[in-house]
């Protein structure tokens, strides 16, 4: 690295550049130095002097015998010419010194000028070095600032990594109670859709587990959810497809908005209701085709469209635009596919999710059954500690600077884009 070609170019430049410097430096010392008028010329003074005394008019003659008379006489008949000659002098004498004065004037200027100058470029070399201290002091603080960050995110991690291990503990325990359960079940031979309930609850209950450690603590999936609220204003009664904990019911009832929601996951519904939710137990698809063509005002479905097989889901877009009166509105919130850390940290964690959804795709389907006004809002931002940082330009080329920043940039955008999106569309 230190041997690199590029910094063997960045030093043969700095060397150049400091060439030029100590010449320019020279070059504006030698002109700081020029002798003013009076100075390289001190008799000047004099003979502005003497050439003012020499522009006054001469008096005029005493009048006493013939002889002063006839000079009195000529003096007359030339003395029109000689005021105007004694003008002329005079106002070339006050443009002579005027000019001389301003020309004095204006190279003493030029000096201090040059002078000013020189002091400046004289200070320059000390401010470049202190700047160059400066970048190197930020560009250390700057990678101590990402090392702090990628220390957080190991912590975090390391916790995640807790929980997950918890889990596991706790879902190797679930494994066993089921095991224990079904062999109880095997030995009393109970009938077979009571087994298949039991199992059925086993399993409901280790996915809520799961949606627990994973997907957030209730208070924190009702902050994600509140931005929707307003959407659904005046668009009651509103279902909530696969509501889960009923997060979106609370936050609607909350909003005065009517609102229903449906769930396969018995062990949620329970806890649900309980909490005086109106939460069905039943899948969403049949929900659906069980309503009256037009009767909802809003669907809402969050982490629910990647659960299901493309068959599934495109029957559920269709059925959502045959409940929906006119007007209606329809949100999925879905993983987005587009964003590295999203596919990474969110859809491949959760073994029940199907495929990942681009938004084009999911776009286009909700058109071509029917739906308008479709468009795709992303969500859930990374954190900016989180994300790669640019790298200082002080030091580098600059158009490598930019280069290397823009692309830091694209990297941002591709893996640490927004980790989901939501489709809104209209009926």
């Amino acid at each position: 690295m230190l041997d690199s070609p590029e910094l063997a170019a960045l030093r043969q430049r700095l060397e150049e550049e400091e060439a030029v410097y100590a010449s320019l430096l020279a070059a504006v010392d030698a002109l700081a130095g020029f002798p003013l008028p009076y100075e390289r010329r001190p008799e000047l003074s004099g003979q502005l002097l003497a050439l003012n005394e020499a522009c006054r008019p001469a008096p005029r003659p005493d009048g006493g015998g013939l002889s002063g008379r006839l000079r009195q006489r000529a003096w007359d008949a030339v003395a029109p010419a000689l005021e105007q000659q004694a003008r002329f002098n005079s106002l070339l004498v006050q443009v002579l010194n005027g000019f001389v004065d301003e020309s004095a004037k204006l190279y003493a200027h030029l000096r201090d000028l040059t002078a000013a100058t020189l002091r400046h470029t004289q200070r320059l070399l000390p401010v470049m070095d202190a700047r160059d201290r400066v970048a190197t002091a930020l560009a250390t603080t700057r990678a101590e600032l990402i090392l702090e960050a990628f220390d957080r995110r190991q912590e975090a991690l390391g916790r995640r990594l807790e929980g997950l291990l918890a889990l596991r503990a706790r879902v190797a325990a679930m494994g066993e109670e089921v095991g224990a359960l079904r062999r109880s079940l095997e030995t009393h031979a109970p009938a077979p859709a009571v087994a298949a309930a039991a199992v059925r609850a086993a399993d409901d209950s280790t996915y809520a587990a799961f949606e627990g450690c994973f997907r957030g603590s209730r208070e924190e999936i009702r902050a994600r959810l509140a931005d929707y609220v307003p959407a659904f204003q005046a668009q009651a009664p509103v279902v909530d497809l696969g509501c889960g904990r009923g997060e979106f019911l609370e936050l609607l009832r909350e909003a005065g908005v009517a609102a229903r929601g449906v769930e396969g996951n018995l062990h949620v519904v329970q806890d649900d209701v309980a909490r005086g939710l109106d939460v069905v137990h039943g899948d969403l698809l049949a929900f659906l085709e069980a309503q009256p063509e037009g009767a909802l005002g809003g669907v809402f479905a969050a982490q629910v469209a990647e659960h299901l097989p493309p068959p599934v889901l495109q029957r559920m877009l269709q059925q959502a635009h045959r409940t929906l009166r006119a007007g209606g509105l329809m949100v999925l919130e879905t993983v987005n596919p587009r964003s590295v850390i999203g596919l990474l940290e969110v859809f491949n964690r959760d073994l029940t999710h199907e495929r990942p959804l681009h938004p084009d795709t999911l776009s286009f389907l909700a058109s071509a059954v029917g739906f308008t006004e479709v468009r795709i809002e992303l969500r859930s931002p990374v954190d900016a500690a989180s994300r790669l940082q640019p790298v200082p330009v002080e030091g580098l080329p600059e158009r490598a600077a930019e280069a290397l920043n823009e692309n830091i940039a694209r990297l941002n955008a591709l893996l640490y884009g927004p980790q989901e999106y939501a489709l809104f569309a209209r009926r």
